[in-house]
């Protein structure tokens, strides 16, 4: 699912969802994991209640607290450790603790759906908000998708998706920023390598 975001309550995007799955999406939330110091996207309840909004989850802001973001950031990073997990060839069942995490999350009350004159409305809290995400997550790693699961090739990056291309050849979580990032840094190494020949 590609997602389209929308402006949060500031009126900008804070987020990004370089279209993969929004449960993949939330673990690129904290950028570049290897680095040092890496970039928290998450950081405040605001910025929590902008993914939801900015992702499409939902229509308005849950009005998330200290302990949403407290539960929002232990899901996201027992998430990734599944998913790394996965990644390495290892059982994701192995790490009981994320996976009771996971569960707990994906068994509250999902996020409400009604429909009106204008469509479809989706309302809720910030735990319904991350009890979807948990689903989704607990159906990527469980089910045959888990095989496609792959992590951006960009050194820099660790965002996580889903590769569905053909032949399965993604390299990158979005074309048009890690993917040419990475073309560009490799077009100017050929032509520094050329000039120094030359």
């Amino acid at each position: 699912m590609c997602v389209t975001p929308v402006t949060g309550q500031n009126g900008y995007v804070n987020h990004a969802f370089p279209c993969g799955t929004l449960a993949l999406d939330f673990l690129g939330t904290l950028r570049a994991r290897r680095n040092p110091v890496p970039a928290e996207k998450l950081g405040t309840p605001a910025l929590l209640d902008d993914w939801f909004v900015e992702s499409g989850m939902l229509d308005g802001a849950p009005g998330a607290d200290e302990a949403d973001l407290a539960a929002a950031v232990e899901l996201r990073e027992a998430v990734y450790s599944l998913v790394e997990a996965r990644l390495a060839g290892r059982p994701v069942v192995a790490d009981a603790a994320a996976v009771d995490l996971l569960n707990r999350h994906a068994a509250q009350a999902p996020v409400v759906v009604q429909l009106g004159e204008s469509g479809a409305r989706h309302s809720g809290t910030a735990a319904q908000g991350l009890a979807a995400i948990a689903r989704e997550a607990a159906e990527i790693l469980g089910g045959p998708d888990a095989a496609l699961l792959r992590e951006c090739g960009r050194p820099e990056c660790t965002q996580v998706y889903l590769d569905r291309s053909r032949g399965h050849r993604r390299e990158w979580c979005a074309m048009r920023t890690c993917g040419n990032r990475v073309k560009v840094s490799a077009y100017r190494s050929r032509h520094r390598t050329g000039a120094a020949t030359a």
